[in-house]
């Protein structure tokens, strides 16, 4: 009976402490910042992976990322980025100039960034 009740006030600690981990989620002001002259894709969860932050001009393939991102373009002196169905910059979209941040975009059919002067 003490084994039950051990693991029953366990249980209900792991709950409490679940519960304040999803209280401190970030919020979008806690959100990762985008580096200045880079273009981001951010997580779900508001960081930015080393791997989504991308500076250089030309095609970029993108690996595992799906659903709703939001896009951060902090590129400077008015570079602009396309959002590709391909990989190797095919199939993209016109070019978007305008910087900061996007609002989620679903990105499951996106498999490439092209980044442009």
């Amino acid at each position: 009976m003490r084994k039950i009740a051990m693991t029953a006030a366990g249980l209900s600690l792991a709950a409490g402490v679940l519960g304040a981990g999803l209280a401190v989620a970030p919020s979008a002001d806690a959100a990762t910042a985008c580096p200045s002259g880079a273009f981001c894709i951010r997580e779900t969860n508001g960081t930015i992976l080393s791997k989504n932050i991308f500076y250089n001009y030309g095609n970029h393939n993108l690996s595992n990322v799906t659903g709703k991102r939001v896009l951060i373009n902090n590129q400077t002196g008015g570079a602009g980025f396309e959002l590709c169905f391909g990989y190797s910059g095919t199939r993209c979209s016109a070019v978007d100039r305008a910087k900061g941040t996007f609002s989620p975009y679903d990105m499951t059919p996106i498999n490439s960034v092209v980044l442009v002067k």
